[in-house]
Order: C-alpha cells, then sequence, then structure tokens
C-alpha cells in the first residue's frame, strides 16, 4: 500500500504531541504556521536528540509505519540510530511525508534553535516552530529558488507584523 504524497501536518503534530516528542517546525509547515500564503507537502522537524526523545519519536514512527523515500521502491525503515545522526531523514508515514532533520544545512540542532523558536498555540495545543527571523535567515540562506520565493512571503509577514 503506497503512502499519502501530501502530508497530513495537524495529524502529524497532534501524533507527535500526543506522544510528548520534543521538536520545532521548521520549513514550509513553519511558514504556514507563520501564516505566510504557501503549501507545502511535509513536515519538517527538528527533534531533540536524547535517548528518551529518540525512543518517543521512534514509538510515533512504528505506529505510522513509517519508511524511507527511497526512489528504488525499497521498504527501508528508520533506525534509533538515524535519529541521533547529522542528517535529514526523509520518511513516508500513514499521515504523509515527515522529514526529521536531526541538524539543519548549517549544523544547528534541536539546542541551538531553542531560543530561537516560538510557541504557538492553536486549539488548545502548544506547537514550538522556529521565529520568523530565523525561518527568513534559514531559508535565505538555502539558495534554493522556491525557498528564495517563500523568503519574500516571510519578510513581507514581518514587515506586517511590526
Amino acid at each position: 500500500m503506497s503512502k499519502p504524497k501530501q502530508a497530513d501536518i495537524s495529524a502529524l503534530i497532534e501524533s507527535l504531541i500526543s506522544s510528548g516528542v520534543e521538536f520545532i517546525v521548521v520549513g514550509g509547515a513553519a511558514a504556514v504556521l507563520h501564516g505566510a500564503p504557501t503549501a507545502t507537502v511535509d513536515l519538517d522537524i527538528v527533534h531533540r536528540q536524547t535517548s528518551d526523545n529518540v525512543n518517543r519519536l521512534m514509538n510515533v514512527l512504528t505506529s505510522l509505519d513509517t519508511i524511507y523515500r527511497d526512489p528504488a521502491g525499497r521498504h527501508i525503515v528508520p533506525t534509533k540510530d538515524d535519529l541521533m545522526g547529522k542528517g535529514q531523514l526523509n520518511l513516508s508515514t500513514d499521515l504523509g511525508p515527515l522529514d526529521p532533520l536531526c541538524r539543519l544545512h548549517d549544523g544547528r540542532g534541536f539546542d541551538e534553535l531553542i531560543p530561537h523558536s516560538v510557541v504557538l498555540s492553536d486549539s488548545g495545543k502548544s506547537i514550538r516552530v522556529l521565529d520568523l527571523d530565523t525561518l527568513i535567515e534559514i531559508k535565505d540562506s538555502t539558495k534554493r529558488p522556491r525557498d528564495k520565493l517563500v523568503v519574500s512571503l516571510l519578510v513581507a509577514l514581518r514587515e506586517r507584523d511590526l
């Protein structure tokens, strides 16, 4: 059975929160949560890399029958060691694409990003999201064309809120 190509971001976040996973939403989903008129197909998170937190995240991944998005179609299951690494995991879950980033492309992990995050509340749930200034900085530094488009939207949001 194939996995959804579009993430159910609300359901993924709910699964992570209800399991006690410590994480920060980054990437396109962070832009959406800040109110940018854009769309994303996956949920990018940076998770705290402690043994207990990785165990909680692994439980969520297992419950969602998670595998790597593999162009060759192989059935590769993520491991705790993968989640304790330094790279980005491109995963497919029963709720759509979820990409745990152990570290951002600039090397910053959860502990370095916590001071650059904000807590947003929605329907009684608190979600930690990369703050707007840091999100702009990160998106701008990737030099990817799609990120450049989002940067202009995020800058407009920031200027509106000043």
